[in-house]
């Protein structure tokens, strides 16, 4: 049996092999998982005769094992950070991120030629598949996903390279670590008592966003890089969104997001920190053993009880679309529209069907998704529906949309599995190979930075 079979393909593992490159937000919406990207990687000899866009004309701002990552690739990413993330895009926030988005560019620039060197193929069916998830979870086309990287001075190939890597590197992790990962019985049933004894103490609605360093004199620059998110995001900048840009934990796929947890779920510094902070507050950084982690506290509350913003949805969206400056007859009409969908359908199959009878009307792929990541509206949208109702009609950028419940499943409470102990074990254990693997690669390569 091959690694690549024997990997063991867990819920969440699938979401780490697709969740890097979307759910990030697009406004309202989810598309701040442009975790940025690069132009075709350059050698530096190209870089020296002029081969490598804008190495002449930009500069160069890091040499990685004789590729270049210029300024011109750096500057890409930097418009990026701030479209998505919501940081002003200032002189004093282009200075002040500068190291951390460059540090992240170097590290992305040694999985990518990991990944060629193990001959880890990417089709193109990947990639656009990845494009397709991203305009699902936007509420966009892929057309409109062009659009807003242009408006913000992104190239689409910039997405394209990010997306190619992204995909790249999860498939070697797989490939290379998934069967030696061993998750014991025994290790299962302990953490599951350990939570059946601790189950009258509170828990705490967690996100995270960790720092890592290799040696005790990147600790200061790392440090300091967490004091200037920490600023931000106190600011007004959306936890999620930096957490999909900067964060090293497996968890940036997801914004950040850990869900509920107990006190013994987290590492000892963290814990300690977050018994004592206030719902809706973001801490400073907080110190492990080799990083530095941000943690936001969302909620906190005692027991077990069900969450409705774990409630399970299965939803599809339709669209008629209208322009943003559309006349009031034609918004009228629209609106009509909606209401005659709406009293036609009673199940996704009858919605497939009759949107197709509207002009320009469009129903996408029914999708799985819990109550908290939807925008409030949308989440308002949906409350106390059933299975086969239709939301009421939304007005938005893109026209009149609707969510057809195709499938509820409210949140039971209580504590999870033995298998989803058992997958969130495996996981934690892949992602910390994934990150020792990354840093033997920056150990053994040789990095300039200038």
């Amino acid at each position: 049996m091959t690694k690549e079979i024997a990997v063991r393909e867990t819920p969440a593992f699938r979401r780490g092999v697709a969740m890097p490159f979307f759910a990030r937000i697009f406004g309202l919406a989810c598309l701040v998982i442009l975790t940025g990207g690069l132009p075709r990687a350059a050698s530096a000899q190209e870089a020296a005769t002029g081969a490598s866009r804008g190495s002449l004309s930009q500069g160069i701002a890091a040499v990685v094992n004789d590729e270049v990552i210029s300024s011109y690739d750096l500057n890409q990413r930097i418009k990026l950070v701030f479209a998505s993330s919501g940081i002003p895009d200032t002189q004093e926030n282009r200075d002040r991120i500068r190291p951390q988005v460059l540090r992240n560019l170097v590290d992305e620039r040694l999985k990518e030629q990991e990944a060629k060197r193990l001959k880890i193929d990417v089709s193109e069916d990947d990639i656009n598949g990845a494009f397709e998830r991203i305009a699902s979870r936007s509420n966009m086309t892929v057309d409109q996903i062009g659009k807003f990287l242009k408006d913000n001075g992104v190239e689409k190939s910039t997405l394209t390279q990010q997306l190619r890597t992204d995909i790249a590197w999860n498939k070697l992790v797989g490939q290379q670590f998934g069967a030696l990962v061993s998750v014991s019985d025994g290790e299962v049933q302990e953490v599951l008592q350990r939570l059946r004894d601790e189950s009258d103490s509170p828990s705490y609605d967690v996100g995270e966003i960790l720092l890592t360093f290799d040696n005790p004199s990147q600790e200061a620059e790392v440090r300091g890089g967490a004091e200037k998110l920490i600023e931000q995001i106190r600011k007004g900048a959306p936890f999620q969104a930096v957490a999909r840009q900067f964060s090293q934990s497996a968890s940036a796929a997801s914004g950040g997001d850990i869900g509920w947890v107990r006190a013994s779920q987290l590492p000892a510094p963290v814990a300690d920190v977050v018994k004592d902070m206030p719902s809706g507050t973001v801490s400073d950084p907080i110190r492990t053993r080799n990083g530095y982690y941000i943690i936001q506290l969302r909620a906190m509350r005692r027991g077990s009880g069900a969450d409705p913003l774990n409630d399970q949805y299965v939803l599809m969206r339709v669209l008629l679309p209208l322009t943003p400056d559309a006349a009031p007859r034609f918004v009228a009409q629209r609106a009509r529209e909606a209401e005659a969908f709406r009293s036609s359908v009673d199940s996704c199959e009858a919605a497939q069907k009759k949107i197709n009878a509207y002009v320009g009307g469009t129903a996408d792929k029914p999708r799985t998704v819990l109550a908290g990541q939807l925008e409030p509206r949308m989440r308002k949208a949906i409350s106390g529906l059933e299975t086969g109702d239709v939301s009421e009609p939304i007005r938005s950028n893109v026209g009149v949309e609707m969510l057809v419940v195709c499938g509820y499943k409210p949140d039971e409470g209580g504590l999870p599995t033995a298998e989803q102990i058992d997958n969130n074990l495996y996981e934690q254990q892949l992602s910390m190979m994934a990150r020792r693997h990354l840093r033997d690669l920056r150990r053994d390569a040789v990095v300039v930075m200038r």
